[in-house]
């Protein structure tokens, strides 16, 4: 029921969704001041999730940092969260904007940091299909010639709640001790770290895809941008649901 609800309450995410319903009163307002009122509202809001100052402000305020790893300890698994690849009309898997995900899980194996790459991830939708972004996973791991002995695959999580739960119980079987290094966007890693966390995985933060700017000054983050608005999308949804999960006790 949690996860439906979640899927069905997103638009309300969706900073753009404030602007269409203040142009929508604005456009069937009768009363000229109430028109202008909503106008001009519609206006602001518009700018305020548009322009990149603010929204890179937040981000630095909000990722967490990547630990420092201990040199030349080789940890046991990198748990790599899902959300980085989607089946396309014809059901065939490809990557998407959060590849960097799956890429530094790779690179951590390649390099001797960690013995086994853990990818946790089912499918999220709502009306799923059959693609399961584990099992294609498994098949891109292979192609980047990770051994099959050092690969562990999840592919039945719809959200992070799921994602905690399934790796626990997976590494447990493996007899896998932590600590594990916790793989995913940067946006995503506070709500994610306190989960695993909670669910009494020891976790570190390994933090990728980042969204914020380098954070030095430039008057070009004033300008409306629309990718702005889409990552205050993603913030949003983390604040919202950090929140959510820490009064319902689920991290």
């Amino acid at each position: 029921m949690f996860f439906i609800l979640s899927k069905i309450l997103a638009f309300l995410l969706f900073p753009l969704s404030y602007v269409f319903v203040l142009l929508l009163m604005a456009a069937f307002a009768k009363n000229i001041k109430r028109k202008r009122k909503y106008l001009l509202w519609g206006i602001g809001v518009l700018y305020f999730f548009s322009n990149s100052f603010l929204i890179n402000r937040l981000a630095h305020a909000w990722d967490i940092a990547p630990v420092e790893l201990e040199k030349g300890k080789t940890y046991s698994a990198a748990i790599v969260l899902g959300g980085f690849a989607s089946d396309d009309s014809e059901g065939r898997g490809m990557f998407g904007p959060a590849a960097d995900r799956f890429i530094q899980g790779v690179l951590l194996q390649k390099t001797g940091r960690v013995k086994y790459v853990l990818i946790s991830g089912g499918n999220g939708n709502l009306n799923p299909s059959a693609f399961r972004e584990g099992a294609w996973a498994k098949y891109q791991l292979k192609a980047a010639q990770i051994p099959d002995s050092c690969i562990l695959i999840e592919d039945q999580s719809r959200n992070t709640l799921e994602n905690a739960s399934l790796t626990k119980a997976l590494l447990q079987k493996h007899a896998q001790r932590g600590p594990y290094l916790l793989v995913t966007s940067a946006f995503h890693m506070r709500r994610s770290v306190r989960i695993f966390k909670k669910m009494g995985v020891d976790v570190l933060p390994y933090p990728c895809n980042y969204m914020a700017g380098t954070g030095n000054f430039s008057l070009s983050e004033f300008v409306p941008s629309a990718d702005s608005l889409n990552k205050w999308s993603f913030y949003i949804k983390e604040i919202i649901g950090l929140a959510v999960n820490y009064i319902s006790g689920r991290g």
